[in-house]
Parts: structure tokens; C-alpha cells; sequence
């Protein structure tokens, strides 16, 4: 019998999980459907958009995500912290930008007088709000549930759009959230859908190699929600790499981008037979692949981790 959610999850031990969510019968849904000939490509668009919306509001950290034709990845880092150090106000914004919430709330944040004994019920909506938003499974639901609404909407019908909840994984070592990474990385691969990592759409690691289109501009289109502009307008980056060592408190990934990047190359080059593709063992290293020598490639993964840090710097001032 499985467990219940709650004895799988514990920040405590660790707070690094990587999560599985499936289209009802396996089918193409957001992917080519080979069967019928109709294509839900862009249904992928809106499972990454509504990914980093989400991760902007939650308490929680994005590593790595796979958006594949018909379930996705993702590894992330819960920050139960983070939410203890909002105070009730930003809670009651960042839960505003999902769900309208009670009266008395919508009165509150439109700066309406409220009395004594309502304002102490507002200040409980935050206290639940608040465990929410730190909370994966209320993540997961706030992820799963749009993107089911909005592609039944699409195809005129109604009934389960995902298979069943979402599955969790923990990554209690290093070891273990580093291979986790690179499948999630690999994926589109290792299915036959890309050659190399940086051709993956819908990757984190497509993301971080790709220069592209501003990411805040385009969660705003394309979820079509101003809520967020709203708050602060801004979008989380992926969780940044800070190196096998610092002197400061590690909030990152324990390892080097330069490292990572060699090791997704070399682990995508070994055949696996159980998968339909591999990197051709012909293509250059990846480094080479993306026009940078040694010393290029160390003075831009440097820059672009410490923008990271900066940026991590001016959300929590």
C-alpha cells in the first residue's frame, strides 16, 4: 500500500525531491499523438511557464525539469524557511496571485477597515497560507490542476487529464541528486526527441546554456496572468551552482555548472539499450560544441553563477 504523502516528505532528512506526473493512459497529450496525427507540442510551453510561475510564489527551489510529450520531471529544493521569514502580508500577495481567497482577505489587501476580530482572522488565513506555499503537494496541485482545466477547455471535453498524483522521490546524497539531474537533463535524449542537451526544449539545461527571450515577459503572456506583475514581477531563476566548496552558507547546488554540464555530456554519449537515442560519440565535447575553450567557458559559468547569487541577494532584501 503506498504511503501517505507526508511520511515521504521530510525536510528534515532532505530537502532535495525529484517528481514524476503522467497524462492519463500515457498518451501524447502534450507531445505528437502518432495515433490520431494532432500535435499538443505546445502544451509543453505551458507546463514549463506555469513550473517557474509557481516556483516564484512557493517556498521552493527548481534544479532541474524535463517537460517530455506526455509527463514531465522535475527536481526541486524545498525552502520551508523562506516562508517563516515572509511576513503575513506577502504571504496573503503571493497567495492572491493563485486564488482570490476569502472576502475578509480580499478586503484586507484592498486596504479596507477591518475590526479587531477581523483582522485575527486574517491573520490565520496567513498562518495556513503560509504552510501551503511551503508545502510540495500543494505546489504539485497548483501546477497539475490549471494545466488540466485549460487542455480540457482545448479539446472540448472533461475527465482526468493527468493518471494519477504526482510521484516523489527523495535524494537524501549528492550522489543521488547529481545522477538525478542528468536523467531529468537527458531525457529528451534518451527518448529520441533531441541529439545533444542544448537542442532539448524544455529542459532546465536547455534553460541555462540557451541565451533566449525574457523569462518574467513571458510567463506573463503566455499564462496570461498579471497577478504576478502585481506582486514583484519577478521570476525565480533556476537554482543556482556555487561549487564543491564556499566559504559562505551553501543555498545552492554542491557542484560546479562546468562539471555538471561534462558530466550530462559524457553520461548522454553511453548507449543504453533499454532507450531509443544517445549523443553521437562522433560530436565534440559539449564545451567545444557551445564555441567556448577552457578559460571562456570558466570566466562565463563564474559570471553566471555570481548573477545568480546577486540576484538570490536582491529578492531576499
Amino acid at each position: 500500500m503506498p504511503r501517505p504523502r507526508c511520511q515521504q516528505i521530510s525536510v528534515t532528512e532532505t530537502p532535495y525531491y525529484h517528481v514524476v506526473s503522467r497524462c492519463v493512459r500515457r498518451t501524447f497529450l502534450c507531445g505528437q499523438d502518432h495515433a490520431t496525427g494532432k500535435c499538443f507540442d505546445h502544451r509543453r510551453q505551458w507546463i514549463e511557464d506555469r513550473i517557474r510561475l509557481l516556483a516564484s510564489l512557493f517556498a521552493l527551489e527548481v534544479a532541474a525539469y524535463a517537460v517530455m510529450s506526455n509527463h514531465y520531471h522535475l527536481v526541486v529544493k524545498l525552502e520551508p524557511a523562506q516562508a517563516e521569514q515572509w511576513s503575513d502580508d506577502e504571504v496573503l500577495r503571493r497567495w492572491s496571485c493563485l486564488f482570490k481567497g476569502p472576502l475578509l482577505v480580499q478586503r484586507y489587501l484592498a486596504g479596507a477597515s477591518q475590526e479587531s476580530y477581523e483582522l485575527s482572522q486574517v491573520a490565520e488565513f496567513a498562518q495556513c497560507y503560509r504552510r501551503r506555499l511551503a508545502d510540495l503537494s500543494w505546489f504539485m496541485k497548483c501546477l497539475n490542476e490549471p494545466i488540466a482545466r485549460q487542455a480540457n477547455r482545448e479539446d472540448g471535453c472533461s475527465g482526468h487529464f493527468w493518471e494519477a498524483r504526482f510521484k516523489s522521490q527523495a535524494l537524501r546524497t549528492e550522489a543521488a541528486l547529481l545522477s538525478c539531474m542528468a536523467y531529468v537533463d537527458l531525457n529528451p535524449v534518451r527518448a529520441g526527441m533531441a541529439a545533444t542537451p542544448e537542442t532539448s526544449a524544455h529542459t532546465s539545461i536547455w534553460e541555462r546554456i540557451t541565451p533566449r527571450f525574457n523569462l518574467a515577459q513571458a510567463v506573463r503572456e503566455q499564462m496570461q496572468l498579471d497577478a504576478l506583475l502585481r506582486f514583484d514581477g519577478k521570476v525565480k531563476p533556476l537554482l543556482h551552482f556555487e561549487g564543491a566548496w564556499v566559504q559562505e552558507e551553501q543555498t545552492g547546488l554542491p557542484f560546479a555548472f562546468e562539471d555538471y554540464l561534462a558530466l550530462v555530456d559524457d553520461t548522454g554519449r553511453a548507449i543504453d539499450p533499454r532507450k531509443k537515442g544517445a549523443i553521437a560519440n562522433a560530436l565534440p565535447p559539449i564545451l567545444q560544441r557551445l564555441g567556448l575553450n577552457p578559460e571562456q567557458w570558466l570566466d562565463q559559468s563564474t559570471q553566471f553563477e555570481a548573477s545568480y547569487r546577486q540576484q538570490r541577494r536582491r529578492s531576499a532584501a
